[in-house]
């Protein structure tokens, strides 16, 4: 057998010992220093005998078709089925918390495609391998050198495409399509978003040496699963969604692991699976790791990142260092896992795990339909009732960010998890392209994340003597979030108001205390901009990361802290907001020109106008009657509070704009301007 060989940071060199071990691992690094980070270190890897490499199941979760479009998700699917791995080896599941046909037959189609698309990408070595983004980077042939066959398979995806599209619009599969597959009789059946019953349907059976693709080579197994939902039973949303695949998967692959992806984070690196296995296989901490998180990184942020979604210096050096401590955070996708780790393993020292070939192996006397009809009870709303999933097993129920806080569980069950940040991305998603949509998403992060700091779950308390307490200081900077609103939003409020009744805040310019203050502002931006050039980003960046972090502490964190506290009380519950990933054709425009898109009367964007109107009227009302009533003496008391509210005014330019000059839909509504100044009133009327 042929050596395979692909690169990125460690030696990787297999051999057989006996018939009955899978292989023996052996890792040098290379010259490289050794205090040089993971991403930087090339990584060759030389693997003999692939018959021996471990099985991987992959998980895919989507929850509505109209809010995650299933040309969206079959994209993320077939970049997974791309990969450079055996394809015996290699198992997709999608989980449709929607319960949808037109999902269903998306994948249905994405699995016909694959049979090209599969041996397209390893004939020509294609990256990425998600077919949209694949023919958006290579708009024209001549950028390839695939010749008549780069015509031929992007006809293919575009007339998938367009049939996939159509359907989605018309919202009705023909009759003539149903009858191609006996899948689409599960919809025979009255089937609701919130109301319908198990569905699990094998769509390409890998065991199968029939199923095939154009060159005559295996195809991976393709599974689509909907669990069972029910008025009035808990579902306990994409944590109940991982938990079925979990119990699904291991009656039909049970691969030792697992990679878990959002529906819209395709594999940007056909060898993302490979480079995985080095660190579970690693023959030093391999054993000790339970999952390898990369950092969430996206293929349509704007040139200076408008909404601050990149999170580059929080990529590089925060979750870098967490990752230091063996406690990186999980992230909810683009994260691989050892199955047994999910499943609520303890960490033994001394245990070596065995891959479970032989039972890999034990469905092969199984039909596919038996596999589906004995794996549908396991996904049934009653199963869990009694069990120990979402509490010792499977992911954690209870918190909007159930990944955060499984991560933690498993780590304080001993096991050490791993932050990986390649220089090229293994995963690629789609960042929220409205201010809404970002600021929503942070509401509902930030909010579970207090929930899990007043839970059993603190990581002070669950964690004291389980994790290093460096790590538990690393958890709480996100478990925090909210809280930090309040500091936030009193600089954004009281020095202008201050300022507007004549009050000072700050030492003199004469006084020696004035230089302290001075000191702490000026070093901290120094200290911030230069760690994100550092970095990689750019001024304009983070610049607009400031402006970003301004109206996400005064809004989202400021909400998401009230609402912890009801929930607390008993008087809320938690709900599960799903990030909308359509937009129109306008707002995609503005998004790209780095335009910021409002539109909406949301009380979020009231707050936001009020602080930057309130920083406006108090720097030019503020400073006049500094000047006029004090004179030049004036200046010396209150220059501090004139700089706070001139960089408040800067920061908050494109809220003025979108209050006063824009016209176009995502300009801020007449009726968030009226509530503003209203506010604004009432505000500098307040006696100080």
């Amino acid at each position: 057998m042929g050596l395979d060989w692909y690169a990125h940071g460690r030696v990787l060199v297999w051999s057989v010992l006996d018939h009955h071990s899978v292989c023996s691992l052996e890792c040098h690094l290379s010259s490289t220093s050794q205090e040089q980070t993971l991403s930087e270190k090339p990584l060759f890897v030389l693997c003999r005998f692939e018959d021996k490499l471990p099985g991987f199941d992959v998980f895919v979760c989507t929850a509505d078709p109209k809010m995650e479009p299933p040309s969206l998700v079959i994209n993320t699917v077939l970049s997974v089925l791309s990969s450079n791995f055996p394809s015996e080896k290699l198992s997709v599941y999608l989980s449709d918390d929607g319960g949808s046909e037109l999902t269903f037959y998306a994948l249905w189609e994405a699995s016909r495609f694959s049979k090209n698309w599969i041996p397209f990408c390893k004939k020509f070595k294609v990256e990425p391998r998600a077919p949209e983004a694949y023919f958006a980077l290579h708009s024209d042939v001549h950028d390839t050198k695939c010749g008549q066959e780069w015509f031929d398979i992007k006809k293919l995806y575009e007339e998938m495409k367009n049939r996939i599209d159509s359907i989605v619009e018309s919202c009705k599969i023909p009759e003539k399509t149903r009858n191609q597959h006996k899948g689409f009789s599960e919809w025979n059946l009255k089937v609701a978003k919130n109301d319908h019953h198990s569905i699990v349907q094998i769509i390409t059976d890998g065991r199968d040496t029939n199923a095939v693709d154009k060159d005559g080579c295996r195809l991976p197994t393709v599974v689509y699963m909907s669990r069972e939902k029910r008025p009035q039973q808990p579902h306990n949303f994409k944590a109940g969604a991982m938990n079925a695949l979990l119990r699904v998967s291991s009656k039909i692959s049970n691969a030792p692991f697992i990679l878990n992806l959002d529906c819209d984070m395709y594999a940007n690196n056909a060898d993302a699976i490979r480079e995985a296995l080095c660190f579970f296989l690693d023959e030093k901490t391999g054993h000790e790791t339970a999952y390898v998180q990369h950092p969430q990184v996206y293929n349509n942020v704007t040139k200076n990142d408008i909404y601050g979604n990149e999170c580059i210096a929080t990529n590089a050096i925060e979750l870098a260092g967490l990752g230091g401590y063996g406690a990186a955070l999980y992230c909810g996708t683009g994260c691989f896992h050892r199955r047994a780790c999910l499943c609520g393993k303890k960490y033994s020292k001394g245990n070596i795990e065995k891959w479970n070939i032989e039972g890999q192996k034990s469905t092969m006397d199984n039909s596919i339909q038996k596999l589906e009809e004995s794996t549908k009870p396991l996904i049934d709303c009653s199963y869990e009732k009694g069990s120990q999933w979402g509490k010792e097993m499977g992911l954690i129920y209870g918190c909007p960010v159930e990944d955060i806080v499984t991560g933690l569980a498993v780590q304080c069950r001993g096991w050490k998890s791993v932050y990986y940040n390649p220089e090229r991305p293994n995963f690629l998603g789609v960042a929220p392209n409205t201010l809404e949509i970002a600021l929503v998403q942070h509401k509902r992060w930030s909010e579970g994340m207090f929930q899990i700091f007043f839970s059993k779950y603190c990581p002070f308390i669950y964690g004291h003597g389980k994790i290093h307490f460096g790590a538990q200081m690393g958890y709480c900077i996100y478990l925090l979030w909210a809280p930090v609103s309040f500091p936030t939003l009193y600089y954004a409020t009281v020095p202008p108001l201050c300022l507007l009744h004549g009050i000072p805040l700050f030492p003199k310019v004469s006084s020696l205390w004035f230089l302290a203050f001075a000191y702490v502002f000026v070093a901290t931006n120094a200290y911030s901009i230069a760690e994100y050039v550092m970095c990689g980003g750019k001024l304009k960046a983070w610049w607009n990361l400031q402006r970003i972090w301004l109206i996400r502490r005064i809004t989202s964190y400021f909400f998401a802290f009230f609402d912890t506290i009801k929930r607390q009380l008993g008087l809320s519950e938690t709900h599960f907001t799903l990030t909308d990933k359509v937009v129109t054709d306008d707002v995609l425009k503005r998004y790209e020109q780095e335009v910021m898109e409002f539109g909406s009367s949301s009380i979020m964007y009231t707050i936001m106008a009020t602080t930057a109107l309130l920083s406006l009227v108090s720097l030019v009302w503020g400073t006049k009657r500094v000047v006029m009533d004090f004179e030049l003496k004036g200046l010396d008391q209150f220059i501090s509070q004139v700089i706070l509210c001139a960089i408040l005014v800067l920061i908050n330019i494109p809220v003025y704009e979108a209050l006063f000059f824009r016209s176009d839909k995502g300009h801020i509504p007449s009726s968030v301007m009226y509530k503003s100044v209203f506010m604004l009133t009432l505000a500098c009327l307040m006696p100080i």
